[in-house]
């Protein structure tokens, strides 16, 4: 990277860290009117992938509780999940052990006139799967080695790929995981390896830092989201997703409601409904 890229790159990470320290925590109501205009022009992207075919790929990485999940679930809440499809893929049984590495990711990218959401990716094998000792140090090694030239490929191709890692301080890891173990509504969220990723916090820090001076490309960069405040990292990302994507506005041409035929002799007002469900509220 030129000192030009890195200087621009350290001017646009203060400026963030400033606007974030000033600011006070968005009101939900000022969040979810930015959000709508956000939601507003992912459906423009929609209309933009499906008319001209293209392919976006999204990877979402970070620490555990940094938010991931919250922002995926805000760029898709409005769209088709047959346009926006979102993988997030468990860990391998005994068959996908046995095929290469990329194998299981290869099959989720996108064909033409869609958008695939990776929520944590093919760098689990530079997170978690390095620091828990799930792949060997030749396989580490290896991956690393491989990833910025599958990237390369990927784009040559003809797709769009845009890398989010969210990022959140130890302390506020911590509460959210005291969130996550008092509210019953949230324990699915919590997991034994998230636990661990508390206990191996420094561990995990250097893991992402390998990761990101191995992969962190001119062609396929690392936009790091600081993701404390939770509504601000929401729409942060998104409106950083938008500029990512060269779309334009496609016309939207509404259809006009036509008349309602005539109701025929011996239909009845409603269908004949057999078992209601109990209105209690």
């Amino acid at each position: 990277m030129g000192k030009k890229k890195a200087k621009k790159k350290d001017l646009e990470r203060r400026a963030s860290e400033e606007a974030t320290e000033k600011g006070d925590k968005l009101s939900r109501k000022e969040f979810e009117s930015e959000l709508y205009k956000l939601q507003v022009e992912l459906c423009k992207v929609q209309d933009w992938v499906k008319a001209t075919g293209e392919k976006i790929v999204v990877i979402f990485e970070g620490r555990d509780a940094a938010g991931k999940g919250g922002v995926i679930k805000r760029i898709t809440e409005r769209v088709s999940p047959r346009v926006f499809r979102v993988v997030a893929l468990p860990a391998p049984n005994d068959r996908e052990k046995t095929q290469i590495y990329m194998q299981r990711y290869i099959a989720h990218l996108p064909a033409g006139g869609e958008i695939t959401i990776f929520d944590r990716s093919w760098y689990n094998r530079a997170g978690v799967e390095h620091v828990m000792g799930f792949c060997s140090q030749d396989e580490y090694e290896a991956f690393m080695r491989l990833i910025p030239r599958f990237e390369k490929e990927l784009i040559d191709s003809g797709i769009h790929l845009v890398k989010y890692f969210f990022d959140v301080s130890q302390e506020e890891q911590h509460q959210r995981f005291m969130a996550r173990i008092e509210d019953p509504i949230k324990h699915w969220k919590l997991s034994p390896m998230d636990v661990e990723s508390w206990r191996r916090w420094w561990d995990y820090t250097e893991a992402y830092n390998k990761m990101m001076l191995a992969t962190d490309t001119e062609y396929a960069p690392w936009n790091v989201v600081r993701a404390d405040d939770k509504r601000r990292a929401r729409l942060n990302c998104i409106s950083h997703l938008l500029g990512q994507i060269p779309y334009k506005a496609v016309p939207f041409e509404a259809p006009s409601m036509p008349k309602p035929k005539k109701k025929p002799a011996g239909v009845p007002d409603k269908p004949m409904f057999q078992h209601i469900v109990p209105e209690k509220y």
